[in-house]
């Protein structure tokens, strides 16, 4: 059986979640979901980084410890969670215990490595990103990012990551698939060649995060505790464990563009040099801006995704981040985007389809799936593009290529509408001719069949929708196999309800 680990990043506690964790915690979600209905044995992880010095500010300026400020935040992280439906099987947080000890684990499996020494550093540290940079990175006084710097002094166990950099391009080199998009893998591979210097990995000045095993002064490196986490759900470090033996190998990391470095080149070189092979693939996607605008608390327009869910309901908001932009690119959200999609995809395209097609058999034919007869070439072609849908996505599902998903589904709903206006059943209902009534059997079979693959392809993108239909369908069995299975005539339907409203 094909398995599949499917992570989000743990989400950083210094903030109210936002529209960007939904984004990638839904992607991740949607392929969790794909690859159950596929059959696939499957893991999703998300979950909360809770160490750091960003976080021991923000729990200061909130006038709390530590431990109490990463608690109330991190449940909202998990009520997040819950509001988008996500599917998770683990809900990490990087202060538990066996994450301690995964984080400890895999120190010391460095260090006895050769691949840690103790030094002392100098240099340009970001807070809000926990990163280091070089003098060059420097730009007006801040990092690349915009963040503001401070140069640091202290004393630091580093990591040899100078002598990765050789590996690592000849590991990319042999695995052309580990890093997408492509843009991305090349913007990795420019990085690297631009020469690798050993990393700091300890900090003294602050006490909130993983005690170093040998030297309790130092807490770990946030990045190289919270990167742990992604084996600390499989067992680590007991690799020769069943988890980790069917989970890592096929091990898929979704992320936001900004800490791609951090993903691509300092964690494959921690697992290397620890004697583990990297994550299978690594893929960054893009960020949301509000109205063209970049979102930020100052200007006020970041997008409360409680409130966004309760205005345009659960699975429109699933469905539109999945669709509106190639997974992988920059995306505007606005509210008219939102609008246009939920009355074009949703309401006029899926919902007219279902709701005009099962109102009328429900009416007209006795409410039950109608006995198909001769199947005409217009009937097999139709049915054939349902059926073809199959080996498409799970391309697209291979690739992370989450909007062709969306539009390959979208494509056959549409040749479904313009086959229900060509053959009009409507119309042969009114003929007195027993071979109409047949024909016009035949053609709701076809489009029951049709909108029954749709609505088993859509339960990854929409489960709470894609379940409705398939409830007024009499269908229970909802995984991609039972497609293979053709619909029983004579199966009682329920009487249809609209799925999603027009929106003024």
């Amino acid at each position: 059986m094909t398995a599949r680990y499917i992570t989000s990043p743990i989400y950083y506690l210094n903030a109210e979640p936002h529209l960007g964790h939904v984004y990638t915690t839904v992607a991740a979600d949607v392929l969790a979901r794909y690859w159950r209905l596929a059959g696939a044995k499957v893991k999703f992880l998300t979950g909360t980084d809770e160490h750091g010095q960003k976080v021991a500010q923000a729990a200061a300026a909130a006038g709390e410890s530590p431990k109490e400020y990463t608690d109330k935040l991190s449940k909202r992280f998990f009520e997040m969670c819950r509001k988008i439906n996500a599917s998770e099987d683990v809900f990490i947080r990087t202060t538990e215990t066996r994450h301690h000890e995964a984080a400890k684990a895999l120190w010391k499996q460095l260090e006895e490595a050769g691949q840690i020494y103790k030094s002392s550093y100098k240099g340009w540290y970001a807070v809000r990103d926990e990163a280091y940079y070089e003098e060059s990175e420097i730009v007006d006084g801040k990092a690349p990012t915009g963040a503001p710097v401070e140069w640091m002094e202290e004393a630091s166990y580093f990591f040899k990551l100078s002598a990765w950099e050789r590996p690592l391009l000849d590991y990319y080199e042999a695995n052309p698939r580990a890093i997408a998009p492509i843009g991305r893998r090349n913007e990795v591979l420019s990085f690297i060649k631009g020469g690798l210097r050993d990393l700091s990995i300890s900090r003294t000045k602050f006490s909130w995060g993983v005690a170093v095993p040998s030297d309790p002064e130092h807490v770990m490196y946030v990045w190289i505790d919270a990167l742990t986490n992604y084996i600390t759900a499989l067992g680590y470090p007991n690799v020769e464990g069943e988890e980790f033996q069917t989970f890592w190998p096929e091990s898929i990391h979704l992320l936001g563009k900004d800490i791609l470095r951090f993903h691509a080149v300092y964690w494959p070189a921690f697992l290397m040099a620890a004697g583990l092979t990297p994550p299978h693939r690594i893929f960054a996607h893009g960020w949301w801006t509000h109205d063209g605008e970049k979102m930020s608390k100052s200007l006020g327009n970041t997008v409360n995704l409680f409130e966004l869910i309760d205005t345009f309901g659960l699975d429109p908001v699933r469905y539109f981040l999945m669709r509106e932009i190639p997974f992988g690119q920059d995306g505007d959200y606005s509210d008219a985007a939102m609008t246009q999609r939920i009355n074009s995809d949703l309401a006029n395209d899926l919902g007219n389809l279902v709701q005009r097609v099962l109102s009328f058999i429900y009416k007209n034919a006795g409410a039950k799936i109608p006995e198909a007869g001769e199947l005409l070439g217009v009937d097999r072609e139709m049915l054939a593009k349902a059926a073809s849908l199959h080996e498409v996505l799970r391309e697209d599902m291979e690739n992370q290529a989450l909007q062709a998903y969306c539009q390959h589904i979208w494509e056959v709903i549409g040749e479904a509408n313009r086959y229900v206006d060509a053959q009009r059943p409507w119309s042969l209902k009114k003929s007195e001719d027993p071979k109409d009534i047949t024909r016009m059997e035949t053609v709701l079979y076809v489009l029951v069949e049709v909108i029954r693959h749709v609505a088993v392809y859509v339960q990854p993108l929409m489960p709470d929708s894609a379940s409705k239909i398939l409830d007024q369908l009499g269908q229970t069995e909802r995984i991609f196999e039972a497609l293979h299975t053709p619909l029983k005539s004579g199966t009682p339907l329920i009487e249809p309800q609209g799925l999603f409203p027009r929106r003024g």
